[in-house]
């Protein structure tokens, strides 16, 4: 085996490791790392959880005194500032690494290519590059947080065959079948946040918790310019229990917001006088919190907000074999939209199965 096929090995190995920690470490990236001699591996690690050992030391721990002269291979550049734990590059070159391969640099400002000059100033060979876009496609909702500000945007929704997501009365459950509603969960228990509209929460009264509970706690968002959010609805009466935070404009009472804090809820005053530009100001908040990955599950005002400002990373919908019609019936998106279909929001490698009698399509936004 050539050493470019025996690094390809290695590195996909470390990517695949990193994927565990979804959900666990966030607002840390994912990292996975393997120490190697040849095509053997003597020592693999993942970051865990937030706070923990970082990748590489999981990786020397287990390569013990065989690190000596071997190869490490890591998803992403080895930090060399003191955070939660001590510098990685420090443990690398105590560790007696002859090489190092890197996939990408980390934009964290206290190491943006720090780390690997300092590996190279210790004399160790380091090689950056090898599978850098499937290692940035991994960190995509880290790497966006560190440039814009905001956190990664996945837009969930149950729709029947013919585009509606609820009769013309506003019922909609359950649109999707048992087996769509354990993926949602599933989803919900690995962001930081679950965003709905004022409409939808009136509508479904939904607690938006889940079941069975995942590794992290999302904290429940609505977005209530007003702040009429009911005190008897079930996200006001559990917010002692699992957070919630309502997003309301400057025009809301301070009677209302006083009367929502006093339930349990926290309420944040958006800026802006438009709903755009208040939900802009409510992801700008979620980046300043360092919330990394938050979910929307509705309405269509909110969704076509999101998709009018361009703002959607990525989808999740659940599509049922149902007929719902009725020209009054809510469509999944609304907003302004588009005006050509050249400009219309492309998905990136579509991902379709079927999920028990529904059609689930996962993809990303591409952004090009």
């Amino acid at each position: 085996m050539q050493q470019h096929e025996i690094d390809l090995w290695h590195m996909r190995r470390a990517v695949e490791l990193a994927a565990r920690g979804e959900g666990f470490v966030e607002p840390n990236p994912m990292v996975g790392c393997v120490i190697a001699r040849g095509a053997e591996i003597i020592g693999e690690g993942w970051h865990r959880r937030f706070g923990e050992a970082h990748a590489e030391v999981e990786a020397l721990r287990m390569a013990g005194d065989r690190a000596a002269g071997a190869t490490l291979y890591v998803t992403l550049e080895p930090c060399c500032h003191q955070g939660k734990t001590p510098p990685c590059t420090r443990a690398v070159i105590e560790g007696g690494l002859q090489r190092v391969v890197v996939a990408c640099r980390d934009p964290f400002p206290q190491v943006q290519g720090g780390g690997i000059d300092e590996l190279r100033d210790a004399g160790i060979t380091v090689d950056v590059g090898l599978l850098e876009a499937e290692a940035r496609r991994l960190n995509a909702p880290y790497l966006k947080l560190l440039k814009t500000g905001r956190p990664w945007i996945i837009v969930k929704w149950a729709m029947s065959l013919d585009g509606k997501i609820a009769t013309h009365t506003g019922q909609s459950r359950w649109i999707s079948g048992p087996e769509s509603r354990r993926i949602v969960h599933s989803l919900r228990g690995r962001v930081d946040a679950i965003l709905i509209g004022r409409g939808t929460a009136e509508r479904d009264d939904p607690l938006l918790t889940t079941r069975p509970p995942g590794p992290r706690t999302a904290v429940r968002v609505v977005l209530d310019t007003r702040a009429t959010l009911s005190g008897d609805s079930q996200l006001v009466r559990s917010a002692g229990e699992t957070p919630v935070l309502v997003a309301v404009g400057i025009e809301s009472s301070s009677a209302d917001r006083l009367r929502l804090g006093n339930a349990g809820c926290e309420v944040f005053v958006c800026d802006g006088e438009t709903h755009a530009a208040r939900l802009d100001s409510l992801l700008l908040e979620f980046g300043r919190r360092r919330l990394t990955n938050v979910l929307v599950e509705g309405g269509g005002r909110v969704f076509g907000n999101l998709l009018d400002a361009r703002a959607i990373d990525e989808v999740h919908v659940f599509v049922a074999p149902k007929l719902i019609g009725g020209e009054e019936s809510p469509t999944a998106v609304g907003g302004t939209g588009i005006a050509e279909i050249s400009a219309a929001m492309q998905l990136d490698s579509p991902e379709v199965r079927q999920v028990g009698d529904d059609v689930y399509v996962r993809a990303r936004v591409s952004h090009v």
